[in-house]
């Protein structure tokens, strides 16, 4: 099967703007293959019709298209991550990831009733955390698997910076309607991943009756219906310092003709190789700053896709 016909088989909706989404699509995605942005499966999981395997492999187009609009250079190493970008003497690696949606309600992922429906957050951050644990084993190994990352293995060097970017695309609730990058915290699922921020609480005072000033939980693990908790504190974590930062997205076809992406990044406060302010696509960066041994502030930059503006939010 060729690439146009996949394509056509996937989109065959005349509706108003499917013929020239799919068109653009096509375009696009031939463009991304020629130039040898891919891996040499790229073609045939593009053409695959198991939504997972071809919504991984897109994801790499979409972003790789972002990166081009935003006139950021890259190349597609033989061996590696998915994305090389030399920016000013430094090599910036970018491993894309598309979370299944795998322990989320289909109450959730199906189509919308009439009806008052939950918002399963700790599911969907048990899939954040879970594609940024993949990612950074494919970074630093897995030593009880006996396991080589590219770190290990000289493919990344140790003053490269390595970028883990995240599709949410297929996290959706609500029919696929909704951007799916902001958590209970209110914050974006990739800061509470790895910056151990959880949910909004008041602390209420047993003898005086009185309440505290609304405060995000510290929440350094999230706990599993099975198994052992999962960690949420990565950038906390120096082991992971060779990870940069998240590149966080919530894109699909629909960027393709020109409708902005919702991007962010969240920076490693303990990066061993931190990635410059302001380089990738995003509307927002988050970066943390320590203020003593148990707190630190969180702080909100516009990206280069919107006017700088600084609000700082403390955390602790």
């Amino acid at each position: 099967m060729s690439l146009r016909t996949a394509i056509e088989q996937r989109y065959p909706h005349a509706g108003a703007q499917v013929p020239a989404m799919r068109e653009r699509l096509i375009e696009i995605t031939q463009a991304y293959l020629d130039a040898g942005q891919g891996d040499a499966n790229a073609e045939q999981r593009l053409c695959s019709t198991d939504d997972f395997v071809y919504w991984q492999q897109l994801s790499e187009v979409l972003l790789g298209h972002q990166l081009g609009v935003a006139g950021i250079a890259y190349t597609h190493q033989p061996v590696g991550p998915d994305f090389l970008i030399e920016h000013e003497g430094r090599r910036i690696w970018v491993e894309v990831i598309t979370p299944t949606p795998a322990g989320i309600p289909q109450s959730w992922l199906g189509p919308a009733g009439n009806g008052v429906r939950d918002f399963p957050h700790e599911q969907i951050l048990l899939r954040w955390t879970a594609a940024i644990k993949q990612k950074a084993e494919v970074l630093l190994g897995n030593p009880t698997q006996q396991t080589t990352g590219y770190l290990g293995n000289g493919i990344v060097g140790a003053d490269d910076c390595y970028v883990i970017a995240v599709n949410a695309r297929l996290l959706r609730g609500f029919d696929g309607m909704f951007c799916e990058l902001l958590g209970i915290s209110q914050f974006p699922f990739a800061v509470e991943a790895t910056l151990a921020v959880g949910p909004i609480q008041i602390r209420i005072d047993r003898d005086t009756l009185k309440s505290s000033e609304p405060e995000h939980q510290q929440r350094y693990v999230i706990h599993k219906p099975v198994g052992q908790p999962v960690p949420a504190d990565t950038f906390l974590d120096e082991r992971f310092a060779p990870i940069s930062a998240i590149w966080a997205a919530d894109i699909d076809e629909g960027s393709v003709m020109d409708r902005p992406a919702h991007m962010l990044v969240v920076h490693n406060p303990q990066a061993s190789s931190p990635l410059p302010l302001g380089l990738l696509p995003a509307q927002e960066e988050f970066s943390a700053g320590v203020i003593d041994e148990e707190h630190y502030r969180l702080e909100r930059v516009d990206g280069r896709t919107a006017p700088l503006e600084e609000l700082s939010i403390e955390v602790g």
